[in-house]
């Protein structure tokens, strides 16, 4: 495998945002509403203040993570996805990286993620980079979300 580079969105990147997470989420899940919401308006979370970061492979965009900003510093990790046939080769520990890195230079107060708990390898990459289990603050918009995660700067 080659380098990963990082992108930040643009509209030719857009279209990977969807099927990339449509890719993971058909397969464990189903695309709810709210999915289907984000997912097919990437420019909004960044024009709301977030960012959709995509990591490439060899030319071909394998990985996605967004930062949706949700007012007053507030932002959520979402619509993290690496395609299957490159997961557990480190992309996703360079997106979560890289996302944080991006929540901090956006000078943002508190970062989250709703998860479930089903998914043991991604709840484990999200430890360790600092998210910590806790009961969930409010109700999800996501009727598969179990497991709520604050980031906790080391």
């Amino acid at each position: 495998m080659k380098k990963v580079t990082i992108h930040k969105h643009n509209n030719q990147l857009g279209p990977y945002f969807k099927c990339l997470n449509e890719e993971w989420l058909k397969q464990l899940f189903v695309i709810e509403p709210i999915d289907d919401y984000v997912l097919s308006n990437p420019n909004k979370v960044v024009e709301e203040g977030g960012q959709v970061l995509y990591a490439e492979v060899n030319d071909e965009v394998v990985g996605c993570v967004a930062l949706k900003h949700h007012g007053d510093g507030i932002f959520e990790l979402t619509k993290m996805a690496v395609t299957a046939e490159l997961q557990a080769h480190g992309i996703g520990a360079i997106l979560m990286e890289k996302c944080i890195n991006e929540f901090k230079a956006l000078t943002g107060k508190q970062l989250y993620l709703e998860s479930h708990s089903s998914l043991k390898p991604a709840i484990k990459l999200y430890e360790r980079f600092g998210f910590v289990a806790m009961p969930t603050p409010f109700e999800s918009e996501y009727q598969r979300s179990d497991y709520y995660m604050e980031y906790i700067e080391k």
